[in-house]
């Protein structure tokens, strides 16, 4: 069956905000951003997530920092600037309008 090209849209423009709010309470690295994507039920691919990150990045909108390993090389950890914080916060205003307005016309 093939995904209705409509939702697949919406989704696409969904992985940003889903990315940002994945980093919004604590840093993570870029597999553990996966996993929190994932948990929701969210399909989200390396592919996918590392050229955002750096989008992200050039926008100002995260930054990142190398921390050492337990096991394995460094890793990048990802956190939320405060223009990151704002864009998300904008985000979510936005979302709660489209919603109301979803779920109260035609009534």
């Amino acid at each position: 069956m093939q995904a209705d090209p409509m939702l697949v849209a919406l989704r696409r423009g969904l992985l940003e905000p889903l990315v940002l709010a994945a980093v919004e309470s604590r840093q993570r690295y870029a597999a553990e951003i996966l996993a929190a994507l994932r948990e929701v039920n969210f399909p989200a691919q390396e592919g996918t997530l590392y050229p955002l990150l750096s989008k992200l990045r050039r926008d100002g909108l995260v930054h990142h920092e190398w921390r050492e390993s337990p096991s394995g090389p460094p890793r990048k950890y990802v956190l939320l600037t405060d223009a990151g914080r704002q864009q998300l916060a904008a985000f979510r205003e936005h979302w709660d309008d489209l919603t109301r307005m979803i779920d109260s016309v035609g009534r």
